[in-house]
Order: structure tokens, then C-alpha cells, then sequence
């Protein structure tokens, strides 16, 4: 299959665009900046993205250079939409009008360039923390401005691939985590076991859904190239280790323990924050088996990777 695949400089991302050129697909991914701009680990992430995909410079979603790419080919499979404004995503402040308008940038026009293309079938990354997403607490309000972007988002998305009678289809991310995510949860936690210290969890009692980076890259694979019958919607919410995130802490840490020969030790906080739902997690519980994926070779490659990253 030829793929348009934007964001592929993200931490899903690079996995989604390795996952999908493993599987011998052609993919094509436009970037924001020139290569050689990116710092650190976004640098390493496009290192290893540049290596599985056609990577163009210097093209924002929705921009005359965007259209550039869609018309120079002459024809697409699918168009993977995966980019999102995510700047300064924590920040309750964040503009969610500005971000719905620059991931939804000229759709009309590119939904009619891509189909002139004979692309029938575009794939949306959503996220489980959007207003109406997954299963949990709160009436499914939005859990931020940026899960709020990311409904907008798709419903806009929704509305003119309707229009236009392509296919749609909804990849709803939960809490991805692996060898190369930006400084989140896990990579804190290996940041204090690997310094020898003990990793405090201010946040024990949210009910997260946390997934390994490498089967959820199998999963979206496999949803990006199921093939399209007719016009029409469809999801998917992949979900694998449902629970506190105390619990998920100790699953972490027993699987570290047996790599690395640390003690990784954590303090459970009595948890006073509680401006997030409750609970928020996904609906479909991957099979691994399904997948061919391994989940003791999952494990393996973080404690190398980290190993590796905090140690040299």
C-alpha cells in the first residue's frame, strides 16, 4: 500500500511508520521542520523514522507544501492523519480552538486532492482522553482542552470524510509507553531505579489503560490496511493493562527487577489531586497471540533501552 502518514516524528508515530514498512507497506510521511532541526530525542526518533519511511521536510498538514505531496504521486492507499497540535498539551491554558484549526487545516481541499488520488480511506488518531472516548468516570467529559481539540477534531473529520463518501476510520490511543517516549510515567520511574532511588507515585488511585508501544504499533498495522468495503466509520479501542496506576507501577517494577537485578523501589502517595476523571481507559482488550507479539520480548527491549539511555 502507498501511506501518507503524518506525525511520524512522535513517539507513536516513529513506531506506527516502523510497524507499517516492516509490513512492506510504502510509506510516505511528511515532516514540520528540516531534519537536521530536531533535537535530542525527536532527533533519534527521526533517525530511525527516516530509516522505514519517505521522509519529506519542511510540510505542514493542510499547507500549499502539503498539497504538493498529495499531488505528486500518483495515487494513495490510505492517509494516515496522525499529527495533532500537542504544544504545551498539559498546560490547562491550551488553546483547543487553535489546535482543532490546525489539525483540520484546508480538509475539504485535501480530502478532494486524496480522493482525485483514488484514496478512499483516511485513519484518524484519536485519543481516550477525548470528550465521549472509552469507558470511565465523569459523564466521558473531555479529561483536558487538548482531549478536547482531539473530539473536535474527529468529529470535523467524521463530518466531510461523510461528505465525501470516503471511509473513516478511528484509532483511539490510551497510554502508550516503550523505548523512546518523551519523559512520561515509565521513563521516570527508570530514571530513579537506574540512580538507585525510590520513585514516589503521586497519582496512585487513576485508573489508566496502559499499553506497550510495540503491540499497539501492530494493532494500528493491522487497522490501517484491513481493506475498505464501503463509505463509512469505523473504530478501534485497544486496551491492555486496565487498573490503578499503583498497580501498573508494581507490573513495571516486577518486570524491571528480574532485567536489571535493581530493588526498584516505589512509594505509594496518598493522592490529594484528583483534577483528572477518575478513570479513563479503553474498550478492547488486544489479543497478543493475534498479533504475534511477544510480551517478554516487550519487556526486554525497555530494560535495554533504558539500561542504555540513563547509563550509557
Amino acid at each position: 500500500m502507498k501511506i501518507l502518514l503524518t506525525g511520524g516524528s512522535s513517539f507513536s508515530g516513529m513506531w506506527f511508520a516502523k510497524e507499517l514498512a516492516s509490513a512492506g507497506h510504502d510509506v510516505v510521511a511528511p515532516l514540520l521542520k528540516k531534519k537536521n532541526a530536531y533535537q535530542g530525542l525527536r532527533k533519534e526518533r527521526v533517525s530511525i523514522f527516516e530509516s522505514c519511511a519517505d521522509v519529506r521536510e519542511n510540510i505542514s498538514f493542510g499547507s500549499e507544501a502539503f498539497f504538493d505531496l498529495v499531488n505528486s504521486e500518483e495515487h494513495w492507499d490510505v492517509f494516515c492523519h496522525h499529527a495533532a497540535d500537542v504544544t504545551d498539551y498539559k498546560n490547562p491554558s491550551f488553546d483547543y480552538i487553535k489546535a482543532t484549526k490546525s489539525n483540520t487545516l484546508s480538509l475539504p481541499s485535501v480530502l478532494e486532492s486524496l480522493k482525485k488520488k483514488n484514496c478512499q480511506k483516511v485513519i484518524l488518531t484519536g485519543s481516550v482522553f477525548e470528550q465521549g472516548e472509552g469507558r470511565g468516570s465523569d459523564n466521558l467529559r473531555a479529561v483536558s482542552p487538548y482531549g478536547l481539540s482531539k473530539g473536535l477534531t474527529a468529529d470535523i473529520f467524521n463530518y466531510w470524510c461523510s461528505l465525501f463518501e470516503m471511509k473513516l476510520g478511528k484509532f483511539v490511543i490510551p497510554n502508550p509507553f516503550g523505548p523512546y517516549e518523551e519523559k512520561r510515567f515509565t521513563a521516570f520511574l527508570m530514571s530513579k531505579w537506574l540512580s538507585g532511588e525510590t520513585a514516589i507515585i503521586s497519582h496512585p488511585d487513576y485508573i489508566r489503560d496502559n499499553i506497550h508501544v510495540t503491540l499497539l504499533s501492530k494493532a494500528y498495522a493491522r487497522f490501517v490496511t484491513k481493506s475498505v468495503s464501503e463509505p463509512g466509520f469505523e473504530k478501534i479501542n485497544p486496551s491492555q493493562y486496565i487498573g490503578p496506576q499503583k498497580h501498573f507501577t508494581e507490573i513495571f517494577a516486577e518486570n524491571m527487577r528480574k532485567r536489571l537485578s535493581l530493588p526498584c523501589e516505589f512509594q505509594i502517595m496518598e493522592q490529594n489531586d484528583f483534577s483528572e476523571p477518575i478513570e479513563r481507559v479503553n474498550t478492547e482488550t488486544l489479543d497478543a497471540n493475534a498479533y504475534e507479539w511477544n510480551e517478554e520480548k516487550a519487556w526486554d527491549e525497555i530494560a535495554d533501552y533504558y539500561s542504555n539511555f540513563f547509563t550509557g
